[in-house]
């Protein structure tokens, strides 16, 4: 009897067991299955939802790594075409020192590379960044003659890259360069300038790289607001050529065209009419009275300095040229006639002096009892004298001079000559005058104007 209990309450507690048992496991089950499910659930969404389409990573699609692109397109066949497109946004600088100009503009290529071609229901271009450059081939477009170049990276490197499904590439970029520009300033600064920045391939020749500008004569277009402040440009024009190496062959090379015309409006304020004016200035000596020395010789001076100054500082912003420019004439001719005036009055000066001689060793005229005559009556009392008068009244002051001590007399003889003489001459005053001019005064005043407005006549007919 006791054995039968005690194995009813075992079968019983070991069916207590079993039933905990498979009760916990199903819900372990049903969370394991759980993922598995949601997966076959998304995999239905995305069946039945035909809008959305899950695309492999782009560089994938392009199958970069299944090419080598470190050859062109199409090697060993026909040369790959590159077409070309440029927008210039400015040109920065013209620099007449380093003869070079500075210019930012868009530069675009187009070629096509099927290597880079990729399915596409719509029909939609791809667009990329920097980071793809350095996976795929692009033309090794170089600036010839440039000194300095560089692509603007604010806020990021100005590149784009765009793939279109056929394999058409457009790669373009925001670029500045300075290159050299070949000037001419024989006209200087009557001149116009003729620049040009020239794009070609660096690594291949004309077998293995065509350039060409991709739309003709519309392939180069320009900013209505691009201005200089000493030029105006009158003319942007694009065109093409072949360049030929000794060593690697011919090359296609492409031109971008431009002339510039100076504005000379500048240079006449800050030039010419300052040379005009002390010029000018020079032929005020003319109608000075001979005998006033010192002023005609410190007016001859300053005109020659202040063209000096003047020659040197348009010197100072040119190219140490070794051919004569535009401006270097009017300069110095403007000088030329500045130092003649100078000449002139030294001329007039040594002139009047012998003919005071010749005149004075003709009458025996001597001057009281001490022999004065009229240059050392000038050098004694500091008078200039060209009369008997003068001579007559410097002898008398220097017999009088006692008398004059003892009466206190306060004047200089020159002083005294000077009121006699006036006395004497009454309203004859500007016949004096008139006469006491030296004839190549006379003949300056109206030679030196009429050559001057003949050369500038003769200037700016044949440089303007």
């Amino acid at each position: 009897m006791v054995l039968a209990v005690w194995l009813v309450s075992f079968t019983y507690t070991w069916i207590t067991l079993m039933l905990d048992a498979s009760a916990i496991k199903k819900p372990h089950q049903q969370c394991l299955s759980s993922p598995k499910q949601t997966r076959i659930r998304e995999t239905r969404m995305r069946k039945d939802d035909l809008t959305k389409v899950w695309h492999p990573k782009r560089e994938q699609l392009l199958h970069i790594e299944d090419h080598d692109f470190s050859t062109r397109p199409g090697f060993g066949g026909s040369p790959v075409p590159v077409g070309i497109d440029v927008q210039v946004e400015s040109i920065d600088s013209i620099s007449e020192v380093n003869m070079d100009f500075t210019m930012t503009f868009y530069l675009r290529h187009y070629w096509k590379d099927e290597r880079l071609s990729f399915p596409s229901t719509t029909n939609k271009s791809m667009t990329f960044d920097r980071r793809l450059l350095q996976k795929i081939w692009v033309p090794d477009i170089f600036f010839v003659h440039s000194k300095r170049s560089f692509i603007h990276d604010t806020t990021v490197e100005n590149i784009m890259l765009r793939v279109h499904p056929d394999g058409n590439v457009l790669f373009s970029l925001r670029i500045t360069v300075s290159a050299m520009c070949f000037m001419d300033f024989s006209r200087f600064p009557l001149d116009t300038q003729n620049c040009s920045l020239e794009l070609e391939s660096y690594a291949y020749n004309e077998e293995d790289l065509m350039l060409y500008w991709k739309h003709g004569n519309k392939s180069l277009n320009t900013e209505e607001h691009i201005s200089l402040s000493q030029f105006f440009i009158e003319e942007f024009s694009a065109s093409s050529g072949l360049a030929f190496y000794s060593s690697t062959g011919w090359y296609y090379r492409l031109f971008i065209n431009f002339v510039l015309r100076r504005h000379v409006f500048f240079f006449v304020l800050q030039t010419y009419f300052p040379a005009m004016l002390m010029v000018m200035l020079s032929w005020v000596s003319f109608w000075i009275d001979r005998r006033a020395v010192p002023a005609r010789v410190s007016l001859g001076i300053t005109t020659v300095l202040t063209m000096s100054t003047v020659v040197t500082g348009v010197s100072a912003s040119m190219p140490q040229v070794s051919y004569v420019k535009a401006v270097d004439v009017y300069m110095w001719v403007s000088s030329l006639f500045v130092f003649l005036s100078v000449i002139e009055y030294a001329t007039v000066n040594y002139l009047t002096t012998v003919e005071e001689w010749k005149q004075l060793n003709r009458r025996g005229k001597i001057s009281g009892m001490y022999h004065i005559d009229a240059v050392q009556a000038m050098a004694f009392d500091g008078c200039y004298h060209d009369s008997e008068t003068d001579v007559d009244q410097t002898s008398f002051s220097l017999h009088s001079e006692e008398d004059s001590m003892s009466t206190k007399f306060t004047g200089s003889p020159c002083a005294d000559s000077s009121q006699i003489k006036r006395k004497s001459l009454g309203g004859n005053v500007g016949r004096i005058i008139l006469e006491n001019n030296h004839v190549i005064d006379t003949y300056s005043r109206i030679v030196f104007p009429i050559v001057y407005i003949i050369f500038n006549l003769f200037y700016w007919g044949i440089y303007v």
